[in-house]
């Protein structure tokens, strides 16, 4: 417990100067780094870590996307890059496959691919919240939803929970806990919505039926995404997928319910920006 503390503390103390200076590229670079990070943890789950020459490609294009979209000014060029890239990537795939005369099982290297594209576009969806029209306030809610759900599920299930979840993936989840943490993450997205129209109205005002209905997907998403990467490692056998954070796990332990929720909140805000 100590030592989870300690790294909480710290992760925190990192985290919020990289929030203060999201102006500047600072952020994409944090987000890049987090993303390679994820791809390499993913790879040694899989077992591809040593096999560069897969990997190494799908680590620069881990690290390329986010900072990219700091880095083109229209939204539609960084879409454009990550098509391309997108492509290419799968293109190479195959071609390894091919290459290595059936040494990897196709089954194996697209299931890597898939999960390399479901990495690199969460992330690569957090740096796009950012630099949308209003990102600057808006893209906390991404860790906010993902965190308080998180948070919330875990103390309400702790005392209240009595119906289990998905054992078979989660034991320790409940019904109880997830509604607790769903509810919990509307009220924080309503208080957030509250504390941003109240401070910076002159800037952006946040629709509080768009922040309830936010809310409640984001919650919904956050707990998806964190049963998929538990399942994944029941399924490989691991008890957490690297570690980076002691006594935490890794990249994907930590970050597996707010990756879901980036693109999520980015659809959300991009519909509600042409309606």
């Amino acid at each position: 417990m100590k030592t989870r503390i300690i790294t909480a503390i710290v992760a925190i103390a990192i985290f919020v100067p990289i929030c203060i200076f999201s102006d500047y590229i600072v952020f994409p670079i944090a987000m890049a780094i987090l993303s390679a990070v994820a791809v390499n943890e993913m790879a040694r789950c899989l077992g591809f870590n040593k096999k560069l020459v897969l990997t190494i490609p799908m680590y620069l294009i881990a690290i390329l996307l986010p900072i990219s979209r700091f880095l083109l000014i229209k939204q539609s060029h960084f879409f454009m890059l990550a098509m391309i890239s997108v492509f290419f990537m799968l293109i190479y795939c195959l071609t390894y496959v091919m290459l290595r005369k059936n040494q990897d099982r196709i089954n194996d290297v697209i299931t890597f691919y898939g999960l390399f594209v479901y990495i690199v576009g969460c992330f690569s969806s957090i740096v796009c919240v950012r630099y949308m029209a209003g990102g600057k306030y808006i893209y906390l809610l991404i860790f906010l939803g993902a965190w308080v759900c998180d948070t919330f599920a875990y103390f309400t299930g702790k005392f209240l929970g009595k119906h289990k979840l998905i054992p078979e993936i989660s034991p320790k989840k409940t019904v109880e806990g997830s509604i607790g943490g769903i509810v919990f993450t509307i009220i924080a997205f309503v208080v957030y919505g509250l504390i941003v129209n109240n401070n910076f109205g002159d800037k952006i005002k946040i629709s509080y039926v768009l922040l309830v209905i936010l809310g409640l997907a984001s919650s919904i998403i956050s707990q998806i995404g964190d049963l998929v990467a538990s399942s994944i490692k029941r399924q490989y056998e691991i008890k957490d997928y690297g570690r980076l954070f002691p006594g935490h796990g890794g990249v994907l332990d930590r970050f597996d319910s707010v990756m879901l929720v980036a693109p999520v909140t980015y659809i959300v805000f991009l519909i509600a920006s042409v309606i």
